[in-house]
């Protein structure tokens, strides 16, 4: 018998798109990880379906008309054990909300089988772990960032430093030669209110530092600071943000 970590996920696929659908059912078919119970192609029709057949993954379209998938992924935030969504889409604009919603992944169409593949094995562990609610942090942990033809997901851990750029953020990620960039459409106001203020600092109007990368300040005189940070930059600390950063350093 298969036990609660290996027993095919019961699964509901929702898209307006009959052909989606039946493209979705074909790849379904090949993943014997989990068992299409039904389909839906609207919001208002996955919530009756859901309701219905109780599946512990729904595949689930962003853009719909009326009830978008979003709006679909709030009502079930808000049940007792609500399936695992993976959100199926065309865009990558919505990836921040997704992930504030619980979502398990975020799949970028045309689906691939692999990428799909990868995704069902994150809801298969997820199933697999008992969550205890009030152990759960209130602050991002994780992110899904374009990156070429998909979205990867980078744990907020390994993000040492965050630049604005207009209404993007630049996310900069590891270290040396490994080091990399991201682009990530969320203003950095907006992405600062998600972050654990124990672990992330916002030192400028266009700069959040990991508070671990910090390894010294610097007067430059008339009541210019700098932060000096463990990759060797000198970063010019805002006024505005002065006093909070010099409390972290308990001055």
């Amino acid at each position: 018998m298969a036990d609660a970590t290996t027993a095919p996920l019961p699964t509901l696929i929702v898209d307006d798109e009959p052909l989606a659908i039946d493209r979705m059912k074909v790849i379904c078919a090949d993943l014997p990880m989990i068992r299409v119970v039904g389909t839906a192609s609207d919001g208002a029709q996955a919530l009756d379906r859901i309701a219905e057949l109780s599946p512990e993954l729904v595949l689930l379209d962003l853009t719909m008309p009326e009830l978008d998938g979003l709006s679909v992924a709030r009502r079930l935030a808000g049940k007792t054990s609500p399936p695992a969504v993976i959100f199926v889409t065309a865009h990558d604009d919505h990836a921040v909300e997704a992930f504030d919603l619980d979502a398990v992944d975020y799949v970028l169409k045309p689906v691939e089988k692999d990428r799909l593949q990868r995704a069902i094995t994150r809801a298969l562990a997820r199933r697999g772990t008992e969550m205890v609610a009030d152990a759960q942090s209130p602050w991002l942990e994780e992110l899904w960032v374009p990156h070429r033809s998909e979205l990867v997901r980078i744990g907020v851990s390994e993000v040492g430093r965050i630049d604005a750029e207009r209404d993007y953020v630049r996310l900069y990620v590891g270290e040396g030669g490994g080091a990399r960039s991201y682009l990530l459409l969320q203003t950095i106001a907006g992405l600062e209110a998600r972050l654990d203020p124990a672990r992330f600092i916002r030192i400028h109007r266009s700069i959040i530092l990991r508070r671990d990368r910090i390894i010294g300040l610097r007067h430059d005189g008339l009541g210019v600071w700098s932060a000096e940070t463990a990759d060797g930059k000198t970063l010019r600390i805002g006024r505005t943000y002065l006093s909070k950063v010099k409390a972290m350093a308990g001055r």
